[in-house]
Formats: C-alpha cells, sequence, structure tokens
C-alpha cells in the first residue's frame, strides 16, 4: 500500500507505470518540497502541485467529467495551465488544448469535433470564452484566474480547487488516450492528434535521457503550452523532477530576465526565437551562463548564428532535433559534438540526428519501400512515442500509419551511420520546369549572407516554369541588403534553377506559426489566391 493525500489506497498495478499519475508520484517523493513551476504569480512546490492537480481532477469530475470525456483548455501558459493538463487524466479524462492563435471559428469546429462538454479558459481569452460556450454544447465553463469568473455562471478555479476532494487514480495508462492535441492546420483543417499515456511517458524518458534532465533541471517554457514544442520539454522536465519556469508567452527581453532570475539550465525554441533573443539589445546585460542544453529544431541553424550565441551561452550545448505532433515530442537528436566546429569536416552540423530513445527511423519512395542511404524519401517513423492516431478519422490514421509507421510528410535521406537530413515539407518543395528544389537548401545559402536576419523561400506562380523561387528577407537592425548582391551570392553557392528569380526585402519580421516557426502558408497565400496547386 501507498499513502497519498492523507489515505491508504492500492499499489498501481505494472501497466498503470505508464502513466502521468505515477511520474508525478514519483517526482514528489523525491522533491516533495522543491520547487516544480514558477510562474508569473507564485512558486509552486512539488507537495502543493501534487495536492492541487489531485483536488483539481476531483473538482472536474464533479462537473460531470467521466473517463474518455474531453475538457477543452483556452488560456496562456501558467501553472494553472499546468495543473489542467496534468488533472484531467488524473481523473480519467482527455486534455484538448486549444490555439488560442484560431479564430473564433475554427475553435467552434475544434471543440466540436472532440465533443468537450467542458471549457476552461483563462482572462485574457474571457470574451472568446463567451463566444465559444455560447456557439457550443459545451456544458460548463471553468474561469482559470484567481479573480472572480467574468460570468456569473462559470466556474471560480480557485474555489473549484479548494473546495473538491482528491480524486483517486483512475487506473487509465498505457493505449488509453490522455490528450488530444490539434495540428495547426496550416494545410488544410487541423487534425486531433491522440495522445496516450504511454505515447507522453515513452516520449518523455527520450528527452529526458536526451536532453540529460534530472533533479536539477529548470527548464524555461516559454512557447505556447497548446503545442507539443512547450510540452515536450516540459513534461519530461516533469517526470526527471526538476522545475518549470513558465513564461505566459514567448517574448526576448522576459526571455532572458528569467534565464538569468531562475538560472535556466535549459532552453528550447526554434532559430527564430534564438535570434530573437540574441539581437535584443539588452542580451549582453544578462548573465546566461547558467544554461546548459539549448535544444533547437523546425528549421535549419546557421553557422554564424551558432557562433554568436555561443558568445553569450559559453556553457550550453546546442542539441538539433526534430519531432512532430504525430510523435508527441522530438524522435530525432543530433548531440552537441557534430555541431562544433571542429567536426564540421564530418558533414552532419545540417543533420538532425540520429533516431532517440525508443524511436527508429527509415525512408520511403513513393512506392512506400525503403530506399538505399543518401537516396531521398519520405521520412517514416515508428516506435511508442507515435501517435494513437487522428480523432474521429480513421481513414486519415490508416493512411498515415500504414503499415505500422508513422509517414511524416517530410522529405530526407539517411546517412550510412544512421543520421538524419530532413531536406523539406512535401508541401515546401518547390517545382520548376520539371525540377525539385528544397526551400530549405536555398534558405541556408540565403542566410549565409551577412546581415540576413530571416529569410523564406516560397515557390510563387510563374506561366513558362510553373512555379519559380521567390525568396523574403528581414535585414539585420541597421543593414540594407541588396537583391541583386544577394541573388549573385546564390548563383555562386548553388545551381541556377536553384536560385531566387526574385527577392523581397521587408523590415520589421516575417509572420510566425504558433510554433514560432515562420509562416510560409501566410507568405504563399497572397501570390497563390484564386488558384488551386494545393500550397496554401
Amino acid at each position: 500500500m501507498i499513502a497519498m493525500f492523507g489515505e491508504d489506497l492500492p499499489l498501481f498495478p505494472a501497466a498503470s507505470l505508464l502513466s502521468l499519475e505515477h511520474m508525478l508520484l514519483r517526482a514528489r517523493q523525491l522533491r516533495g518540497d522543491g520547487i516544480a513551476i514558477i510562474d508569473d504569480e507564485r512558486r509552486v512546490s512539488w507537495n502543493e502541485l501534487i495536492d492541487r492537480v489531485g483536488r483539481l481532477a476531483g473538482g472536474i469530475a464533479s462537473l460531470g467529467m467521466k473517463p474518455g470525456d474531453r475538457v477543452a483548455i483556452l488560456a496562456e501558459n501558467s501553472a494553472r495551465y499546468i495543473e489542467v493538463y496534468l488533472a484531467v487524466p488524473w481523473g480519467g479524462g482527455i486534455v484538448t488544448p486549444l490555439n488560442y492563435r484560431l479564430a473564433a471559428g475554427e475553435l467552434v469546429a475544434i471543440i466540436e469535433d472532440c465533443g468537450a462538454d467542458i471549457l476552461v479558459v483563462d482572462a485574457v481569452h474571457a470574451e472568446l470564452g463567451v463566444e465559444l460556450a455560447a456557439r457550443t454544447d459545451c456544458k460548463c465553463v471553468v474561469y482559470a484566474s484567481p479573480e472572480p469568473p467574468a460570468r456569473s455562471e462559470w466556474v471560480a478555479y480557485e474555489d473549484l480547487v479548494r473546495g473538491a476532494q482528491p480524486a483517486r487514480c483512475t487506473g487509465r495508462s498505457g493505449d488509453d488516450v490522455a490528450a488530444i492535441v490539434y495540428t495547426s492546420g496550416s494545410t488544410g483543417q487541423p487534425k486531433g492528434v491522440m495522445h496516450s499515456h504511454a505515447n507522453i511517458v515513452a516520449a518523455g524518458f527520450a528527452v529526458a535521457a536526451g536532453y540529460q534532465l534530472d533533479e536539477d533541471s529548470v527548464s524555461l517554457i516559454s512557447g505556447p503550452l497548446f503545442h507539443v514544442g512547450a510540452t515536450g520539454l516540459a513534461i519530461p522536465t516533469l517526470m526527471a523532477a526538476g522545475t518549470l519556469s513558465i513564461l505566459p508567452r514567448f517574448d526576448a527581453r522576459r526571455a532572458l530576465q528569467r534565464v538569468e532570475q531562475h538560472r535556466v539550465t535549459v532552453l528550447n525554441g526554434v532559430p527564430t526565437m534564438l535570434r530573437m533573443m540574441l539581437e535584443h539589445p539588452e542580451c549582453r546585460d544578462h548573465d546566461l551562463s547558467s544554461l546548459l542544453r539549448v535544444p533547437f529544431g523546425g528549421a535549419p541553424m546557421p553557422p554564424s548564428l551558432l557562433k554568436e550565441l555561443l558568445t553569450v551561452m559559453p556553457r550550453a550545448r546546442f542539441l538539433h532535433s526534430f519531432g512532430m505532433t504525430e510523435t508527441v515530442s522530438s524522435c530525432t537528436m543530433l548531440p552537441d559534438a557534430w555541431l562544433r566546429e571542429d567536426r564540421r569536416a564530418a558533414n552532419k552540423f545540417n543533420s538532425i540526428g540520429r533516431a532517440m530513445l525508443g524511436s527508429e527511423v527509415s525512408i520511403r519512395d513513393p512506392a512506400d519501400k525503403d530506399v538505399p542511404p543518401g537516396t531521398i524519401g519520405e521520412i517514416v517513423v515508428r516506435g511508442p512515442c507515435v501517435m494513437r492516431g487522428y480523432w474521429n478519422k480513421p481513414d486519415i490514421t490508416a493512411q498515415t500509419l500504414r503499415g505500422g509507421w508513422l509517414h511524416t510528410g517530410d522529405l530526407g535521406y539517411l546517412d550510412e551511420g544512421g543520421f538524419l537530413f530532413i531536406v523539406d515539407r512535401l508541401k515546401d518543395m518547390i517545382i520548376t520546369g520539371g525540377e525539385n528544389v528544397y526551400s530549405t537548401e536555398v534558405e541556408e545559402v540565403v542566410y549565409a549572407y551577412p546581415g540576413v536576419s530571416q529569410c523564406a523561400v516560397i515557390g510563387i506562380p510563374d506561366e513558362r516554369w510553373g512555379e519559380a523561387v521567390h525568396a523574403i528577407v528581414v535585414p539585420r537592425a541597421g543593414v540594407e541588403l541588396s537583391e541583386a548582391a544577394l541573388i549573385a551570392h546564390c548563383r555562386e553557392k548553388i545551381a541556377r534553377y536553384k536560385c531566387p528569380r526574385s527577392i523581397e526585402i521587408r523590415a520589421g519580421s516575417l509572420p510566425l506559426s504558433a510554433a514560432n516557426k515562420i509562416n510560409k502558408p501566410a507568405l504563399r497565400a497572397p501570390y497563390w489566391k484564386d488558384r488551386h496547386n494545393g500550397l496554401v
């Protein structure tokens, strides 16, 4: 028997070892009075976190949540967000994070698709919560704020926690679904990706091992928790009994402050976010020497950017990782050693690494056959981190998971040593005059030109060639760039057909997706308006 919440409960059966609840109880045993979460409002110890999660699970169950029911959350990052993410599966439900950057109509469609009866909303999104409650079949809204609810019929979050009896662990684990995370929808209607307890725990083990997370780890969570880029670090850190420092949203200045203030050891993001921190006027005013691991992904890391980052993050080891919503978190990783200048001759710098613990990676041709090393094809992945499937979409699930492999929609190749190189998204590949042009290859060349801050290469309509290569470039502050000079630079580095036929130089910043990646569908949209090329 084990004691929890002041009463004896049966020992966990073996299957429940693959559950979020078990991971949390282990962490509390290791660091009961230690700090689990720091946000803008408070510091939460492990003892307090587990108590609040148990009570919140009981409170949500009292509102009508039954095992397998969906609970949606629309909120900025906070300790309460983490509590909801953990409490809903604790009580047997399925948590469904909502992307607050979507329009109301898109969110209504997601709530209707997953069938959520309960919506958790914070003060920032209260007005949108009113609209969603009115337009969907949600029976209850929980107001996740210390203040009284925005509407009298809403349930006060803190009252719910204080007044509820802690829920017993329901025993849901293994293949039971714990979360439904919707894809961004940038290439079509959002799909609900089902993450089981086993998926989340397996991915957590792999990331904790790959990033060397432990009880002393302090991870900065600044990306949105509705995206696996953030939960893919937050959950493994909690599994390792570490500490989360949470920002409501990414802000370069506040991220720099948090690293110094909380002695953050792990910071993840896409190169765009890291560049924004580096180029912030106050960057060198902050002590960033606590950083030990900086996993990045979503886009190539220009060597010049990495070199500059190392001047302000001298102890950091940079790790290139690759993953997607369908793999819960990262499934490949390139260790820091292969990114160092003295290892550049090995030609691994642009690799996204080798398969992480529990994952297997292969490359397939259009006939779904394995291809030899060095041959470009679709990247496929299998292992315990791969999703259960898409919610309410059995046909798409069967197609995506055919043969027991997740077909990612990414193009790449494996070398003889099992290092994976991503070439492009199938949707981002440009076909010009019958030749395939991989946008990431062109972007890498453009980024090598001095003074380039951001770059996106897209295909635009061309009457003669079908598509033409077009680059949109943002210069660094105080730098003037020339279209002619950039095109000449590209012609020195890559084949002429790959070079941009046109370059647009913009001020400001390029639009970003929910994951803080450059939003190529938004950039393509004006050019392909009223055309049906399937790219937008």
